[in-house]
């Protein structure tokens, strides 16, 4: 078996590639549903500092996440190419709509399976689950996201569903 196989990764796949700070970041195209300029996003109170807040989606209430955030770094400060990647997670087998607050959003790569190494195992103080490994491209490295993970089950919960009145980690009236 390849250190590949163990990723998962053994077939060329395209990924988006987006900017968080000065590292490139990339996720599968297959969880992408679209990427839209930054705009107006409704602050929700009592949810988690990453939790952004909501944005209209064609009528759909999508809730935005801060991906800086998420992954330990500062939080996003808004610039002419801050956008919000739209993106479809899997959470305890339901699939679920929500935006991710991106520094840019760079382009669709091409990433063979020799191109891609399994994430670094730093030591059981560092969490590295949510990295699905390492692409090459070039002389770069590009961190690639297991999103579904990025997201986790906890995290989540307070953004699941956003419509429905009060969110799982608020007590009820």
């Amino acid at each position: 078996m390849s250190t590949t196989d163990t990723t998962g990764m053994t077939e060329t796949k395209q990924y988006l590639t987006f900017k968080l700070g000065a590292e490139v970041f990339a996720t599968e195209v297959s969880k992408v549903r679209e990427v839209l300029d930054f705009t107006t996003i409704t602050e929700i109170p009592r949810t988690p500092e990453f939790m952004s807040g909501v944005i209209n989606l064609r009528g759909s209430v999508v809730p935005v996440v801060d991906m800086r955030l998420c992954l330990e770094m500062s939080r996003t400060e808004r610039t002419t190419n801050t956008c919000i990647v739209v993106l479809e997670v899997l959470l305890e087998n339901e699939s679920i709509v929500i935006g991710a607050l991106a520094d840019s959003v760079e382009e669709v790569i091409d990433l063979e399976p020799d191109q891609i190494r399994p994430a670094p195992r730093i030591g059981s103080q560092i969490r590295t689950d949510f990295i699905k490994g390492m692409g090459k491209r070039d002389q770069q490295f590009i961190t690639i996201l297991d999103i579904d993970r990025v997201f986790s089950a906890e995290e989540l919960s307070v953004v699941r569903n956003p419509e429905g009145g009060r969110s799982v980690s608020e007590p009820a009236a």
